[in-house]
Formats: C-alpha cells, structure tokens, sequence
C-alpha cells in the first residue's frame, strides 16, 4: 500500500510495561503524534487551527495489535486518509518495524467549533490535502 505521510520513531525504555513491551496506551501516542506531525507537513498547525476556533477531535479509534514493540526498536508510523461523508475524516494508520506490521489503527476524527461546540466542515483541511498530495 501507498501512504501519503509517514514518522520514524524509536521506542523509549519508559514506554514499556512490565512484559518488557510497549505499553498498549503508548501506541495512541504515537499515532496522535503522526497526526499532527501530518497536520503540519500538508500546511496546518494543531495549535493555530485551535486558535482559529477549529478543534480536530477524535471521535472512535480502533487498533488491532499484531506485535509487540520492545526496547530501542525503529519502526515507522505510516498514515492514509479518506473522507467519509462531510464531516468525518478517517485516518487510516499502521505501525512498522521494518517491513513488519506491528499495529493497524482506524482513527475517525472531526472538527468542531471551539466556541458552539458543533461539527464542522474541514474545508481548509480539503484544500492543504490536495495541495500536499499534487506535491508527493
């Protein structure tokens, strides 16, 4: 599979759990930590979007662990993205060591008005992601 982003990491000694692996919560921080870092590489700031009133929330995830990550391991987190419907994006994420499919996650999210609180239409989010993909 194509991916549009992807994120090298190497997993810290505090990251792990008492099985000596990466604990199961650390893993959402990674692909939060992609996601934004995605955010940026296609020209929007997490940050300056909350100050512009847009808040991108998560909505339902959905991982599915395959392997364990240990102490010291590079692997990558790779992302793709599809729309579902007008107001939903879904990131479609997965985790490597190599050539090695360490998780798969589904992570819907939307944005919302930070002052009502209600959904809103991404349409900026439209347009950098268009712009980003004519780019790679």
């Amino acid at each position: 599979m194509d991916y549009l982003f992807e994120l090298n990491f190497e997993v810290r000694d505090y990251e792990l759990d008492a099985q000596s692996v990466v604990n199961n919560a650390t893993y959402m921080n990674y692909l939060e930590h992609t996601r934004h870092a995605f955010l940026k590489a296609i020209g929007m700031d997490f940050v300056q979007l909350h100050h512009e009133g847009i808040d991108p929330m998560v909505i339902k995830s959905e991982l599915n662990y395959k392997r364990p990550l240990r102490s010291n391991d590079l692997f990558s987190v790779k992302i793709n993205i599809e729309r579902q419907g007008p107001l939903k994006i879904l990131f479609l994420q997965d985790i490597y060591r190599g050539d090695e499919l360490i998780l798969e996650a589904k992570v819907w999210a939307v944005c919302v008005n930070n002052k009502s609180g209600r959904p809103i239409k991404p349409d900026a989010f439209d347009v950098h992601l268009e712009d980003y993909k004519k780019k790679v």
